[in-house]
């Protein structure tokens, strides 16, 4: 038996973190008298973040007072008041090594349910002004826990907490919060989990990922319970010297470099869609960075890159003009997300300009298995001039069997041939989606212009398609995820400021940023934000995985190492600093 000691609740407000502004619903206050706890939340309660925090499974937070004067003693502080978690419920007992996931709680006249451990969050460490506080809540066993509302009702301050139904399996909090976050994730732990009927969806898809992860061998490497599919590990560390075999022109402003490993070992058969990364430049000059997808066919003798001219593009310009056949590229292993799923589900590649590449890639695959899938070939440009692979295309759509196709010419020359060289006239968009009439059950791999890649996306989903059947790659540097932070203006990637560093090179794949290592910085992340390159983390210093995306190599919590990590891919981020050169997927 427990006893509530604090109702606290307390509506979003903004402050100012790191000269940001951070919209936050930690900051709770204890309140007197009966309060009426719903579904949602405690009258009088609200959360910032509703991708993270809040809901039908997260509607009242729990921590434990012998939490309290843990901390207390850890950090020496004593300036502790009831709320100073972010906690709603201020309880005495319930320890989180005692109570389990399932578990059913009598409180006052409410009936709660135990469905997660607590996902701790950066604005942990600005509530505490202790910056790894979340870190610390899970390093330390004490995260705390959500309460999931069975049945509504007013609870106070005082009132008994008695455990009325016991939760199947028996796992407590503890235990699942370190299943995920920590190294070791046995299978019949995961098992066991999944059973659980009351385990919230978020944290049960984490496990279900961590299950699809593991090797045959029963050991998994990384933790794709915290991210999105990434494909395997990249195949080695930093670049490897591969050399140009041949020099292609496809289109008036596109040319492809076949690159064949200079010291005669194969290189490692990439995913189709996947990317690499290119060093090139002349030795008298900075050396250049730029990402490029494969465009080739699968197969491990060689890799295919594609590189459209740009009008000021200095990598582009370089490939055209000054790289010879037999020039060195360093190039990085394959990496990347955004691949063709297995499986005989019907596939629409969507592309536009040099967007076609990853999806060429696909295409080839296709080919290549002779493929029994409905394939719906898409795509957009300007003239036949500006139409790159326009014959490969063709005789990889003839071995196909059920397969479609649709060009759109958005500005024909006078010498192209109507439902030849291209099938319709303007820009391929939903109106040309709406009149072919997809299935809206087919998987759809979307690769383009930022615009033309938000519009679809955005279009699909209207039109009924499910988010996880619509793909998309994007080119260059994706968007920050900062939850609670405020937009605001950002300056492109740069140095960062001060003398340079001397240390590991540090590249940032998408980015297209090299930079050295500089032992000031505590971990990756800080250098990525001191280039202000975009850093796709869920959060700052702390265990959140509510975004599920890839973050830095090493960084905050226990993470998968998306880019060249240790392979077990756990790894404390907030102390992590490279040991060698690191290529980093941002």
């Amino acid at each position: 038996m427990g006893r509530l000691l604090s109702i606290n609740v307390g509506l979003p407000r903004d402050v100012t973190w790191q000269d940001r502004t951070v919209h936050t619903g930690i900051w709770k206050t204890p309140v007197e008298g009966p309060r009426m706890v719903r579904r949602l939340n405690i009258d009088g309660d609200g959360q910032g973040d509703l991708a993270g925090h809040g809901g039908e499974h997260r509607a009242v937070l729990v921590y434990q007072h012998d939490s309290y004067r843990y901390w207390q003693n850890q950090l020496g502080r004593t300036d502790f008041a009831y709320g100073q978690f972010g906690e709603n419920f201020t309880v005495d007992g319930l320890s989180d090594a005692e109570v389990c996931i399932g578990d059913r709680y009598r409180v006052g006249g409410a009936l709660f349910e135990v469905t997660q451990p607590r996902v701790t969050c950066y604005r942990a460490g600005i509530r505490m002004n202790e910056p790894e506080m979340a870190a610390l809540l899970v390093k330390h066993g004490r995260p705390g826990f959500y309460f999931r509302v069975l049945e509504e009702g007013e609870v106070e301050a005082g009132d008994e907490i008695t455990r009325v139904a016991s939760g199947p399996e028996r796992m407590s909090v503890v235990e699942i919060d370190a299943l995920l976050y920590k190294p070791g994730h046995l299978r019949d732990q995961l098992e066991r989990a999944l059973r659980i009927p009351a385990l919230s969806a978020g944290w049960r898809s984490s496990f279900e990922a961590l299950l699809k992860q593991e090797r045959k061998d029963g050991t998994t490497t990384g933790n794709a319970g915290l991210t999105t599919a990434s494909g395997p590990p990249p195949a080695w560390r930093g670049f490897r010297p591969l050399r140009v075999s041949r020099k292609v022109r496809e289109s008036s402003n596109v040319i492809s470099l076949v690159l064949e490993p200079a010291d005669g070992q194969p290189v490692a058969a990439a995913l189709p869609g996947q990317f690499v990364v290119l060093r090139v430049g002349p030795d008298s000059a900075p050396a250049l960075m730029r990402s490029y997808s494969l465009s080739g066919e699968p197969g491990a003798a060689y890799y295919r890159v594609s590189v459209k001219r740009e009008a000021h593009g200095a990598v582009s310009t370089y490939v055209d003009d000054e790289l010879q056949v037999g020039d060195i590229v360093h190039t990085s292993a394959a990496r990347g997300s955004f691949t063709l799923r297995p499986g005989d589900t019907p596939a629409v590649l969507l592309s536009a300009g040099i967007g076609v590449t990853p999806v060429l890639a696909m295409l080839h695959a296709l080919a290549a298995e002779a493929s029994t899938r409905e394939i719906w070939w898409l795509y957009g440009t300007r003239s036949s001039r500006e139409h790159p692979f326009a014959a490969e295309t063709r005789g990889l759509l003839a071995a196909l069997p059920h397969r479609h196709s649709h060009i759109c010419y958005s500005s024909p020359d006078p010498k192209d041939r109507p439902n030849v060289d291209f099938d319709s006239v303007g820009h391929l968009d939903m109106r040309v989606l709406q009149k072919l009439n997809l299935p809206r059950n087919d998987d759809f791999y979307i690769c383009g212009p930022s615009s033309f890649m938000s519009d679809l996306t955005a279009g699909l989903a209207a039109s009924g398609v499910a988010p996880d059947r619509i793909h998309t790659e994007i080119f260059g540097a994706g968007p920050s995820i900062t939850p609670g932070v405020a937009a605001g203006p950002r300056r492109p990637p740069h140095l960062p400021e001060g003398l340079p560093g001397s240390g590991a090179l540090v590249s940032f794949a998408r980015s297209g940023l090299s930079v050295r290592w500089v032992p000031t910085f505590h971990s990756l992340l800080e250098l990525a934000e001191a280039c202000d390159v975009p850093v796709r983390w869920s959060c700052r210093t702390g265990v959140c995985h509510a975004c599920e995306t890839a973050l830095v190599a090493g960084t905050i919590g226990y993470r998968p190492d998306p880019v060249d990590a240790p392979a077990d891919g756990n790894v404390l981020i907030c102390c992590s600093q490279p040991e060698g050169d690191v290529v980093v997927d941002l």
